[in-house]
């Protein structure tokens, strides 16, 4: 059966930018970059080379082209950190938008939006 969530593939209106988001905001590392044809590139990121699950940085454009019915939409996704305070602290001062933190019965957790003002959210894991 299933061993673990491999990837999961995030819709962006520019692939570059996406990267540069990724890359150097949330300081996560390029798992995998390779052309695939004409205009068009495999990007996958993730939060360490130990990582398993990536995000596969794909432009929506692109998939609407390859198929009209595809749903771009952007996905619901929590990322996980072991220390909310220095995680927000650091995107906030790599210039991301991130939310207010909340104390929620279940755990600490904040919004923040990516390049293309997709909302994610991050939460802390003890």
């Amino acid at each position: 059966m299933i061993n673990n969530i491999g990837k999961v593939t995030i819709y962006v209106n520019n692939q570059e930018e996406a990267k540069d988001f990724w890359i150097n905001k949330m300081n996560f590392i390029i798992k995998l970059e390779q052309p695939m044809g004409p205009n068009m590139k495999w990007l996958e990121v993730a939060p360490s080379e130990e990582s398993f699950t990536t995000f596969v940085i794909y432009e929506k454009r692109l998939m609407l082209a390859q198929n009209p019915k595809a749903n771009v939409a952007h996905p619901n996704i929590i990322l996980s950190t072991n220390n909310i305070d220095a995680t927000y602290d650091q995107m906030k001062s790599n210039g991301i938008n991130v939310g207010e933190i909340m104390n929620m019965p279940y755990g600490k957790m904040f919004k923040f939006q990516d390049q293309d003002n997709n909302e994610y959210l991050v939460r802390e894991d003890k």
